[in-house]
């Protein structure tokens, strides 16, 4: 792909876990990384649960943010050229749209532009457990070209933090978008 330099959709949704969002924006931002960052409403309403954090906090961190029914902005094209999009966290409200076709934001607009585009869409799905609409949905996505990815750790990295956790799960989510994150734990051979 002929991008001059490298650009990410980021969306956040209204699922438990604003932070792996967060972080995300933050690891983009260190590896320069231009982000496109959609917050839907339920993140909004989410953020207030599960951090200190505000709307201004993910905003700083982005190069360009949007309203969530903001239809009309350029990630709403696929003649705006991105890598992709990662949906993190990705509710199951959004995935079901994604699955289905539906755009009624710009959060699901942008992800069915990206599908269409086909470039990489990663869904950091989290919801457990799943049912067998759940599992439709994800089947759908990735029939389409998308990617389930649920922020689920690996413990041979021996993780000591929460944050260890999170990081070990965006670096996986980043590798493929062929982006290294320094000093991420990698599987070592035994011999």
């Amino acid at each position: 792909m002929n991008i001059s330099k490298k650009q990410l959709i980021v969306g956040v949704t209204g699922a438990t876990g604003v932070c792996y969002g967060y972080r995300l924006l933050e690891i983009l931002k260190s590896l320069e990384v231009e982000t496109h960052l959609i917050m839907s409403r339920a993140a909004l309403l989410t953020l207030k649960y599960e951090t200190d954090l505000k709307p201004k906090n993910f905003y700083d961190l982005a190069s360009h943010h949007y309203a969530p029914d903001d239809i009309g902005a350029a990630i709403a094209s696929g003649s705006h050229k991105t890598m992709g999009m990662i949906i993190a966290p990705c509710s199951i409200k959004t995935l079901s749209e994604i699955a289905n076709g539906i755009s009624s934001t710009l959060m699901t607009r942008a992800a069915d532009v990206v599908l269409k585009e086909v470039r990489r869409l990663v869904l950091m799905v989290r919801e457990t457990p799943l049912h067998a609409g759940h599992l439709k949905s994800m089947l759908a996505v990735n029939e389409m070209g998308g990617i389930i990815a649920p922020p689920v750790t690996s413990m041979y990295i021996r993780p000591k933090t929460i944050d260890d956790m999170i990081d070990h799960s965006l670096g996986r989510v980043l590798d493929l978008f062929d982006m290294d994150v320094p000093n991420m734990k990698r599987w070592k051979s035994s011999e």
